[in-house]
């Protein structure tokens, strides 16, 4: 492997532990390196926290090994004030001679600014190292900053006919189409993203949390359509134990626009058959975490019809779990 490119995957892989906090910013990673040795690493504080950068060069003992170091990003470091200063700004003033970063930010606030601040203080800096991993990586924030959306996730489970609900329920609660272990990685995908989005009548018959019960992490954002405002506040997506938005938007088009100005730079739909077909017809998501369990209906609510490209699949104890990319 080239040493640049192993830095790089380095910082791709610490970043992650920033997954699920750092929304709307991205979570980045950063490492430096002298003499092919890490001597600092560190990736994106929760939101309004240090950058990666910042984290990284605090991790140094002795600063003053930085002028002759490299520091290695996933993205191209920020010239702008937000809520922290430029990190450009601090690479420069700690002096460091070479900056290898592996994507662009396409961000208008960025958009190729801090390398070229970089360039003028003398750094030598090298762009696009394992490039498409980075922007596999970024993805939720570039799809908030080039598509002004979300990145969006479908996601349903489906017995082995092909439905995702009975037609008649005695109780408004959920009928448990997966075992306990795949309902887990459910609550997992939940802390991993900034919102969760149903649409009325799935309030209406199951009356979900929409929470992380299941595991150990932030509750997402509780997004609602409700366009006739119709729902009571008796229902639990209304608790105190997480934000919920309500949206009155009927198109995939105008919730995305709302989502956006809300700044929501990831979405789960976990909604019923009628929602996610909504975004299924409009073109408008990125994944789709399809479940089959071995439960059956003799008839029920039918599956989304949809086309993908599959690019994974995993067994979970008795259940089936593929991942599909909108292509």
């Amino acid at each position: 492997m080239k040493i640049h490119e192993k830095y790089i995957k380095r910082c791709i892989e610490i970043a992650k532990n920033g997954l699920g906090s750092t929304a709307p910013n991205p979570m980045v990673g950063c490492v430096i390196v002298l003499n092919k040795k890490i001597i600092g690493e560190g990736f994106t504080s929760p939101y309004g926290g240090a950058h990666a950068e910042v984290n990284a060069i605090n991790s140094v003992s002795d600063t003053s090994l930085l002028k002759k170091a490299t520091l290695y990003v996933t993205l191209e470091p920020c010239s702008h004030f937000g809520k922290t200063p430029p990190c450009a700004d601090l690479i420069i003033k700690h002096n460091i001679p070479k900056v290898v970063i592996g994507t662009m930010d396409t961000h208008s606030k960025v958009a190729g600014q801090g390398i070229t601040r970089l360039e003028k203080a003398g750094c030598h800096v090298t762009v696009g190292v394992l490039e498409n991993e980075c922007k596999q990586h970024h993805k939720r924030f570039f799809s908030f900053h080039n598509k002004k959306r979300p990145y969006i996730i479908l996601k349903w489970a489906q017995t082995t006919g092909g439905f995702i609900a009975p037609i008649h329920k005695k109780e408004k609660n959920p009928v448990w189409i997966t075992n306990k272990y795949s309902r887990q990685l459910v609550h997992k995908w939940r802390a991993e993203e900034q919102a969760i989005l149903v649409g009325t009548n799935t309030v209406l018959e199951d009356n979900p949390s929409l929470t992380t019960r299941d595991w150990k992490g932030k509750h997402p954002v509780r997004i609602v359509l409700d366009k006739n405002e119709s729902l009571t506040k008796d229902f639990n997506v209304f608790d105190n134990k997480a934000d919920t938005m309500l949206v009155k938007e009927t198109s995939a088009e105008a919730i995305c626009d709302t989502l956006h100005k809300a700044n929501i730079t990831s979405v789960i739909i976990e909604g019923g058959a009628k929602t996610l077909q909504l975004f299924i017809d409009s073109g408008l998501w990125d994944e789709a975490r399809v479940f089959t369990g071995k439960s059956n209906f003799n008839d029920g609510v039918k599956a989304p019809k949809f086309s993908g490209l599959l690019v994974s699949k995993e067994q979970i104890m008795d259940d089936t779990l593929k991942i599909y990319v909108n292509s």
